[in-house]
């Protein structure tokens, strides 16, 4: 695959860690290495996303902040924008936007939100990718959607990136994946999240085999694209260890199929720092996947990784 990019990494928080501030925790991330900390977008036991990362960016000088992913539905897409263009102004251009159509039922049912039918959700997610990036650019907006109506707007702050921050799109989807494909800077290749819940089923959906056919749609639908998107995928888990197969066997069950199996999932990484390397390095040859995000969990004992392939 001709698709090589050089390798970065980031982060996954809901909180600090361990003992730290926020703050620090951002600035020891930035140290260790890693290109850019996010959040998830849930109403559980996490800090919320905006706020967090402007938090972030103010204690660090270098590191980039986003969210895996924001959920589309919980805000208007010109509230989203104007609190993401800020943020990048205000960080000196290090927002990406990571934008998702919602899949967390929980969330729904606990809040009251609506939970529209999956293909409802997905529409109304492109349909704000078109504001955002018209509010982004130069000029006023005027948009007339089934969701949403935009009538003589100028998007401000204008942010520092141009035309518009990184948009980090991704799914297990094939329509999802296809709108990644046209629209996504950075193209996140999941497991598919399609019953609400983090499942056996979603975590079958993982792997190489799948990831094949994933990165088949966008390669399709991207066309002339495909050399300008950055793979993204997030890390269920990354565990050093001298027992690769032995470790990936005790986790065979929850993926429902065995520990050769499981090492190649490309979500999971298992081995020493020379197997994971080498693993990264062969799954960026077949899949082109180049820019990785790690739990907080995880982040120092794969610091090692991090600081030997980042820039290669």
């Amino acid at each position: 695959m001709a698709h090589l990019r050089s390798f970065r990494f980031g982060v996954q928080l809901t909180h600090p860690l361990g003992d730290r501030s926020w703050a620090d925790t951002a600035r020891y991330v930035e140290s260790l290495g890693y290109d850019s900390l996010h959040l998830p977008d849930h109403f559980g036991d996490q800090l919320a996303p905006m706020p967090a990362m402007m938090a972030a960016a103010a204690a660090t000088t270098t590191l980039k902040v986003g969210a895996l992913v924001l959920d589309n539905d919980y805000k208007h897409p010109v509230v989203t924008a104007k609190e993401l263009a800020t943020i990048d102004v205000l960080s000196a251009g290090r927002v990406e936007v990571g934008l998702g159509a919602g899949w967390m039922t929980s969330d729904y049912d606990q809040s009251g939100i609506p939970l529209d039918p999956p293909g409802v959700r997905v529409s109304r997610m492109e349909e704000s990718i078109a504001v955002m990036k018209g509010l982004f650019a130069d000029g006023s907006v005027d948009f007339d959607g089934d969701h949403y109506q935009v009538s003589g707007l100028e998007g401000t702050p204008k942010p520092v990136q141009r035309p518009h921050p990184p948009f980090l799109i991704g799914g297990g989807g094939k329509r999802v994946l296809s709108i990644a494909a046209q629209e996504a800077d950075i193209v996140g290749i999941n497991p598919s999240l399609k019953a609400g819940v983090v499942s056996p089923e979603a975590a079958a959906d993982a792997t190489a085999e799948a990831t094949d056919r994933k990165v088949g749609w966008v390669r399709e639908v991207a066309g002339d694209r495909w050399e300008r998107i950055e793979i993204n995928m997030l890390v269920m888990a990354a565990i050093v260890t001298d027992d690769r197969l032995g470790t990936a066997a005790m986790m065979a069950e929850l993926f429902g199929f065995g520990a050769e199996a499981v090492l190649e999932v490309p979500h999971v990484w298992i081995g020493t720092e020379d197997e994971i390397c080498a693993d990264l390095q062969a799954r960026r040859d077949r899949w082109g996947v180049s820019y990785y995000v790690l739990q907080g969990d995880a982040c120092e004992a794969i610091a090692p990784v991090v600081q030997r392939l980042t820039g290669t």
